[in-house]
């Protein structure tokens, strides 16, 4: 099992003939992914050639793979039959990329984009949810399931299929859990972004591998700044079943200065990472205080079952 992404994906690449698109495309290919498409008004019609190069647990094969350039997605989709858009387009096209998505029918949209307006991601949130649009994103690294299909730029190599279930705001950290718990191995990793506002929250990660029954242990890793970690905290007390293990990054950080991401900053006592650490101790969450310890707290609670 997995969340929200399986084998059976087939991806379309928005600003695939970009630098960033094609470095990625390459390592995705690499990873198993199915990419079927990319899109690119200005050069419809055309393919792009990559060298792949298997990388981790997938199932990908060594040699070129010739991908072709659509106009548009819902040409992609008719073309392919895809169903997942990566996003790698600059910020002020973000916002058009993900309403095209939408519109063409895509079931899940992950935006890797950095620094795209928050009024943007506000506005194409609400429109992918009245849609029914699972979106992942943006400023986050995306979306594993090992061994079976990568979409981001998440390194496929690092960890293999397992029992735990991660979500991160923090791609960095998302990349370190993975290596800590690699002996354990994941059913899905998804770093879900540390923008104000984000597609996917903790939460709807939560709900989902509540429900995923080859999960047995969910890893969640919060930062410091606005309410999102007590928000899952209220949510877990009520709704999973299931062991979860936190860490929250930046208890070294100053007050009033946003730290990296553009929602990780404190104002007062609201969002510091004591009061996060506190709300998830509170209904039952073990809560590291270093990635390490995390993962180790992860380790004693699945050899203990």
């Amino acid at each position: 099992m997995s969340v929200f992404l399986d084998a059976s994906a087939k991806v379309i690449v928005q600003g695939m003939t970009g630098s960033e698109g094609q470095k990625h495309t390459r390592r995705m290919l690499g990873a198993g992914t199915k990419i079927v498409a990319g899109t690119n008004p200005r050069k419809a019609g055309q393919s792009v050639e990559f060298e792949v190069e298997p990388t981790g647990p997938g199932n990908a094969e060594a040699g070129t793979v010739s991908i072709p350039v659509y106009g548009t997605v819902a040409e992609a989709k008719e073309a392919t039959g895809a169903d997942v858009s990566v996003i790698f387009v600059p910020p002020a096209f973000t916002k058009a990329a993900v309403v095209e998505a939408v519109d063409a029918g895509m079931r899940l949209v992950v935006i890797i984009t950095e620094g795209v307006p928050v009024a943007d991601t506000a506005e194409f949130r609400s429109y992918a949810a009245d849609k029914g649009v699972q979106l992942i994103g943006p400023n986050c690294p995306g979306i594993i399931t090992p061994g079976q299909s990568n979409v981001g730029i998440t390194p496929p190599d690092i960890t293999g299929p397992g029992k735990i279930g991660l979500v991160s705001k923090s791609g960095t950290l998302t990349y370190q859990m993975m290596f800590e718990l690699s002996d354990i191995g994941f059913t899905t990793c998804i770093g879900i972004g540390g923008d104000p506002i984000v597609g996917t929250t903790h939460i709807d990660a939560l709900k989902a591998f509540e429900a995923d029954p080859e999960t047995e242990l969910i890893v969640m890793i919060g930062e410091i700044g606005g309410d999102a970690e007590e928000r899952a905290a209220a949510f877990i007390s009520e709704n999973v079943t299931k062991p979860v293990v936190g860490y929250v990054a930046g208890f070294t950080a100053p007050e009033g200065k946003t730290m990296g991401h553009a929602g990780a900053i404190v104002s007062g006592s609201a969002g510091t990472a004591a009061a996060k650490k506190e709300a998830l101790e509170a209904v039952g969450v073990k809560v590291g205080k270093t990635p390490t310890e995390t993962a180790n707290l992860a380790r004693e609670i699945l050899n203990s079952k």
